[in-house]
């Protein structure tokens, strides 16, 4: 009888280094996951162009991203500085991928882990540095010394909370390496890159619940965003709880209209600094995109405040 055990044991065993020994499939970069909001469904999808960056998203026939090159999706990035000069792209690790990679078919990004179920993906991603070593960006050259990045991305999408099936939460966790020393970071942790006839900017005052208009920017200011076409057909928001960073109260959420591109962006950015350095580690943001038609956008943002306030009362000041 033990003889028997020892074989089942060493046949279970060899089974097993078999298949350790069979090479491992990549992780999947075209994934597309959807669910019922209103009259459509919400339908997002990521890409191997964008190394399992979204790169689309669309509800009621209309595509909400502008997709063009490396840099105008619904993405996270980040970017470091130590000497008290801080230029956003000059050590900026990106999730899809770097400016040299410009609207071609590759990613600089290498996607590590990816799994999706009907309405919710997942994904860990290396970050390309959006410059190359040697590059400038209006005159300010890159820090960093290689094209890969040791920084990792990872995203946890799921489309629909209970009674808000308008409503995506979009979790980010940056992991930040060991083998490097900053003073200050800027965490992007979501922004999203739309197509110019979302023209009409407003913000949303979570004490009035009301919208308000506001300029084309560009730059931040301390309440939530929503875009939207000027018929208040269809509409983007943005809310995280977590905002605003410390020492950073009226900024946390920026908006631009990018004329000769044909496209309109929003960010919602936290930032971290430490005279000593900042601690190697994760950083995890948590962040609410609403999709729906701009009254939709507006009761959802109310909705979603009175669950998940934010950390700091915002007044409705002009």
């Amino acid at each position: 009888m033990r003889a028997n055990r020892l074989a089942l044991l060493l046949l279970n065993l060899l089974a097993g280094l078999a298949l350790a020994d069979e090479p491992s499939l990549p992780p999947r970069a075209d994934l597309s996951i959807r669910r019922a909001a209103g009259n459509s469904e919400i339908v997002i999808s990521t890409t191997s162009r964008l190394a399992g960056a979204v790169h689309s998203l669309t509800w009621n026939g209309q595509e909400f991203i502008n997709s063009t090159d490396h840099g105008r999706q619904l993405q996270s990035a980040s970017s470091f500085s130590s000497d008290g000069n801080h230029w956003a792209e000059a050590f900026n690790p990106t999730e899809a991928g770097s400016r040299d990679d410009g609207a071609g078919p590759n990613s600089t990004s290498r996607l590590l882990h990816s799994i999706a179920t009907n309405a919710e993906l997942q994904t860990t991603t290396q970050m390309t540095f959006w410059l190359s070593p040697g590059q400038k960006s209006e005159g300010h050259p890159a820090i960093n010394t290689t094209k890969l990045s040791n920084h990792l991305l990872t995203k946890r999408v799921q489309i629909g909370l209970p009674e808000l099936p308008h409503v995506i939460r979009y979790d980010v966790t940056f992991a930040v390496p060991l083998n490097e020393r900053h003073t200050f970071a800027q965490f992007e942790a979501l922004t999203g890159y739309m197509p110019e006839e979302f023209r009409s900017f407003w913000t949303f005052r979570p004490q009035s619940g009301e919208l308000q208009p506001i300029d084309f920017g560009p730059g931040e200011q301390p309440f939530p965003i929503v875009l939207s076409t000027e018929s208040g057909s269809h509409a983007m928001g943005i809310y995280s709880p977590q905002q605003p960073s410390a020492g950073f109260e009226n900024a946390g959420y920026g908006r631009w209209r990018f004329e000769r591109e044909r496209a309109v962006k929003w960010n919602t950015v936290f930032r971290v600094g430490r005279a000593a350095g900042i601690e190697p580690g994760e950083y995890s943001f948590r962040n609410f995109v609403v999709v729906g038609d701009r009254e939709t956008v507006r009761t959802s943002l109310m909705e979603l405040h009175r669950q998940f306030p934010s950390q700091r009362r915002l007044q409705d000041q002009p």
